[in-house]
């Protein structure tokens, strides 16, 4: 049977203490057992959530205003590297191919610090817009994007839409990506259409089953049977809380908290929580299993179910918006260590990149070194052109 642990009214209390146990000669039924995984899996959520939650406000501060600094530091880093080599486009012995590939670079540092809007960055924007090599690289990118066009398309097993509005290896990456996307979720939404759509006509035809035989379908009763489980519970906390009964102030102060606990969970339908806080305020057993039916259990899952539902959606929602701030993977079943580490490493690696950009500028004071930088430089973009259209 449930069975309630002699605890203080403000200790915190486990679901586990809410499953029902097997008796010495009966087994667990089917319903129990639901009954039980359901907590259990609210347990888990739960759990999951508050871990989360509490490794992310250790981290979450320090490893965006790392990430902040440095990628203010490597914007500074890009602008004087862009002034630096404009200038000695004006004033340095350059062949034809130095200055082509020195305007090469400096376009892609403005591409890079477009979005600082800064006036200088903006003034050699519109200075080196129409530069003639600004067609040559354009071409080699769109030829670029249109080889990676085929190994998408390859990989897709469809046609990308609107190949033509697409010029560089980037821009067609993110297509594909996108054309993907739209095809899992339409896929997804075919197979839950088709699940609903079995699930309603199994539905109607209990209910065309139930009306011929004048009965109340199954659902119905244990929809009622339900909501009275909620009330039962919830107007015994009311009735245990009511902080005008209470002559003591810092006593109905309390229970006037524990009541908006109470409140907020009923407005939720969130059965676990009025059970669990029907234990730390009665310290009795908010339901006894030798007195509970199966059909009163199956009610009761289908609250539970619903608070499961609704925890996934908040472990799903809260996973993405750390992925996103954080600029990395965040899952709850993923080591904590291991996900600290990933975040070190991205510190690191953009601290990195701010000082291989410090080291490059003090590099290229030197007339030679500046030649042999820019071959360098534009040798690499060549492969990373390359790479991304070997997708």
């Amino acid at each position: 049977m449930i069975s309630a642990p002699e605890a203080p009214q403000n200790a915190a209390v486990s679901l586990s203490a809410l499953m029902v146990k097997p008796g010495d000669q009966a087994p667990l039924t089917p319903a129990q057992q639901r009954f039980n995984a359901l907590l259990a899996r609210i347990e888990q959520l739960s759990g999951q959530i508050g871990r989360l939650e509490a490794w992310s406000d250790r981290h979450r501060y320090a490893h965006i205003q790392a990430l902040r600094e440095s990628v203010q530091l490597a914007q500074a880093h890009r602008k004087s590297l862009l002034l630096f080599v404009h200038e000695r486009l004006q004033t340095a012995d350059f062949t034809d191919r130095q200055q082509r590939m020195a305007r090469g670079l400096v376009r892609g540092l403005i591409d890079q610090l477009a979005a600082s809007a800064d006036p200088q960055v903006q003034a050699l924007a519109d200075l080196y817009v129409s530069d003639e090599d600004t067609q040559e690289a354009a071409q080699e990118q769109a030829e670029a994007a249109q080889r990676l066009r085929g190994r998408i398309e390859e990989a897709l097993g469809q046609p990308i839409q609107n190949p033509s509005h697409y010029q560089t290896p980037e821009e067609m990456m993110q297509a594909g990506i996108r054309q993907w996307q739209r095809q899992q979720e339409a896929d997804e939404q075919r197979k839950a259409a088709k699940r609903a759509a079995k699930k309603a006509h199994k539905q109607a035809q209990k209910k065309s089953a139930a009306a011929e035989k004048g009965e109340v379908p199954p659902a119905v009763l244990r929809e009622a049977d339900a909501k009275s489980a909620i009330r039962t519970v919830f107007r015994q906390l009311a009735s245990a809380l009511h902080p005008d009964r209470e002559p003591d102030e810092q006593e109905r102060l309390r229970k006037t908290a524990r009541m908006s606990e109470v409140n907020a969970a009923y407005e939720k339908n969130e059965l676990s929580t009025l059970l669990r806080l029907q234990m730390q305020v009665t310290q009795i057993n908010p339901q006894n299993a030798t007195r509970m039916a199966d059909a009163q259990l199956i009610a009761m899952a289908s609250l539970l179910k619903e608070q499961v539902t609704a925890l996934e959606d908040d472990l799903d929602a809260l996973q993405s918006r750390l992925s996103r701030e954080l600029c990395v993977s965040v899952r709850a079943d993923v080591d904590e260590a291991a996900m600290t580490q990933v975040l070190q490493r991205i510190q690191a690696d953009q601290r990195h990149n701010a000082d291989s950009l410090a080291a490059d500028l003090r590099r290229i004071q030197n007339d030679a070194e500046l030649k042999r930088w820019l071959k360098e430089q534009w040798q690499l973009a060549k492969e990373q052109v390359q790479s991304s259209s070997d997708f």
